[in-house]
């Protein structure tokens, strides 16, 4: 199953967030801040990142920034979770290279819907590239 990591500074959303994937079989890791993710996508490989905008030490937009801008994780899928719902914050998570944006409060299912679609997209591209080789 794919790894996961889950960046919410909210106890309650990282602990319901990490039921859900969990109850789904998918291996998930949490941290609570953007120093604790950046610590932990130095140390292992993830198929997926999760995170919130509003996060202590660092914002998600630079998570979403520093997955894309390194070799090694420009190709994680990102779902950008939040309360924040201006247009210009959206955007800007766009235009950084997020693939999703859901506003909370979540939906289990349309999570669950959307990462299974980012996993779906990432093999067809894998495939795809495998393939012209």
């Amino acid at each position: 199953m794919p790894n996961i990591l889950v960046i919410e500074d909210d106890e309650i959303m990282l602990k319901a967030i990490k039921n859900i994937l969990n109850k789904e079989g998918f291996n998930v890791i949490t941290a609570k801040d953007g120093k604790e993710a950046f610590e932990m996508m130095d140390n292992a490989t993830y198929d997926i990142v999760i995170t919130d905008l509003m996060l202590p030490h660092t914002s998600g937009l630079e998570v979403v920034s520093r997955l894309r801008n390194h070799e090694s994780t420009k190709n994680v899928g990102i779902i950008v979770v939040s309360s924040v719902g201006n247009e210009e914050t959206i955007t800007e998570a766009f235009q950084l290279g997020a693939d999703d944006y859901l506003k909370k409060p979540i939906m289990a299912t349309e999570l669950l819907i959307r990462i299974r679609k980012l996993i779906a997209d990432k093999n067809i591209k894998t495939q795809f590239f495998t393939k012209k080789k």
